[in-house]
């Protein structure tokens, strides 16, 4: 069995009280707590509830951002809301369940499993020259807990973090900004590559808990367009305004499907993930009408279509978005969760959501694509070759994607071009 050696947390009865660390905050991790290997075989169903629930909060995130370009990453917020599940009790671990259809049984088990299996392509994200991305993709995933070395937190839920999600605690005190901000700040922009600066949520120095994920995605296309193929071509707009964006052109071999009101494909990187591409047909909304239930339907599809060659149109773009997403889960329903001063105590005593935000960006050229996110959840404690076209597919009107990894099917990334510009 795999397991990880952690290095020691200072306990104190069934809490957890941790000393002064000058910034940047060393990770503590809890002594002789193991990370368990977790047979990915044996948690099938609840790694298929977790990219229902992922496909969830994406539709989510996309209507929360409007008529315009979205980019957004319902993987990174799936694992930030699991590790605050894994602290949560009564009536809002019963919401979250509920509202989320996270696994009854076996979550955090699932989740590890999950985390491990994108591990075979982690590497530093600082390492990589994103004018030219790595054939075999880099992806990245960062959790990092931030919590006030004044504040007893609870020993049962950082020996979750240790077992299952291989993490531990930076110690920080809140109330002096200018060492704690600057070092969550750090944290953010090594394990984005620099992609993003700042923590999406503002700093608040009555905060005593902050939970990040990171997650960093670089990947060149199995088949790299030819920048020579790029050329001006007209994009519609909603509402029929014609633009002219950069168009790349190719001859591409992938997946294809079709249904009524749209057509689909899984453009590959150089191996374990996909660009998912969803076109609705002429004049339709590229987020209304494609709920979590129809991309699900979409998805399985794509896993029963045979590899085809298919003539392909896509335009290059460079889009970032930002989400309040107390809005966003309180829309979902998550009000119980995002009100409570009870239900947290395992994590630390009296403790409430104060704050949820999350920032993403991406970049899709000829070479392959370059994106990151960064989810925040702040908390205080109060008490190719060349054969005969049978597709073609021009993507020049609004459309949606996703960068999905095919091993688990988890949408990592889920975005809306309005307008490639």
């Amino acid at each position: 069995m795999k397991t990880l050696r952690f290095t020691r947390i200072l306990a104190l009865g069934s809490v957890l009280v941790l000393t002064a660390c000058s910034p940047p905050p060393a990770m503590l991790k809890a002594d002789g707590v193991e990370r368990v290997s977790v047979d990915r075989s044996a948690v099938t169903g609840e790694l298929s509830a977790f990219r229902a629930s992922a496909l969830k909060l994406g539709d989510a995130l996309l209507r929360d951002g409007g008529a315009g370009n979205v980019i957004a990453s319902p993987g990174s917020l799936l694992i930030a809301l699991a590790m605050l599940r894994a602290g949560a009790s009564g009536e809002a671990a019963a919401e979250m369940d509920a509202v989320l259809g996270l696994p009854a049984a076996n979550r955090d088990e699932a989740m590890n499993a999950l985390l491990a299996s994108l591990e075979q392509f982690d590497g530093d994200p600082g390492s990589v020259d994103e004018s030219n991305p790595p054939l075999k993709p880099l992806m990245h995933a960062a959790n990092g807990l931030f919590v006030d070395k004044n504040t007893a937190t609870g020993e049962a839920y950082l020996q979750t973090l240790a077992q299952q999600y291989g993490s531990g605690v930076y110690p920080v005190d809140f109330r002096d900004e200018a060492t704690t901000s600057p070092a969550i700040d750090a944290w953010v922009d090594k394990n984005t590559g620099g992609r993003i600066k700042k923590a999406p949520a503002a700093f608040d120095p009555d905060n005593t808990f902050s939970v990040l994920n990171a997650v960093y995605f670089a990947g060149a296309w199995k088949t790299p367009f030819s920048a020579n193929a790029t050329s001006e071509a007209p994009f519609t707009k909603a509402g029929g305004v014609k633009v002219n964006v950069p168009m790349m052109h190719g001859l591409q071999d992938m997946s294809y499907a079709e249904g009524a009101g749209w057509q689909a494909v899984d453009l590959p990187f150089g191996e374990g993930f996909v660009m998912r591409l969803v076109l609705p047909e002429a004049g339709t909304d590229a987020v209304d009408g494609f709920g979590p239930e129809k991309l699900a339907k979409i998805a399985e599809a794509l896993g029963a279509a045979g590899t085809e060659s298919v003539q392909l149109a896509l335009p290059t773009w460079d889009h970032q978005s930002n989400f309040d997403l107390r809005e966003v889960l309180g829309a979902l329903g998550l009000r119980r969760t995002l009100a409570t001063s009870q239900d947290f105590n395992a994590i630390q005593h009296g403790m409430r959501i104060t704050q949820a935000a999350q920032a993403a960006n991406i970049t899709v050229a000829e070479k392959g694509t370059i994106a990151a996110a960064v989810t925040q959840i702040n908390a205080e404690a109060v008490s190719g070759r060349v054969v005969v076209s049978q597709r073609t597919i021009s993507f020049d009107r609004p459309f949606q994607y996703q960068i999905v990894h095919v091993e688990t099917g988890l949408p990592l990334f889920m975005g809306k071009v309005a307008d490639p510009r």
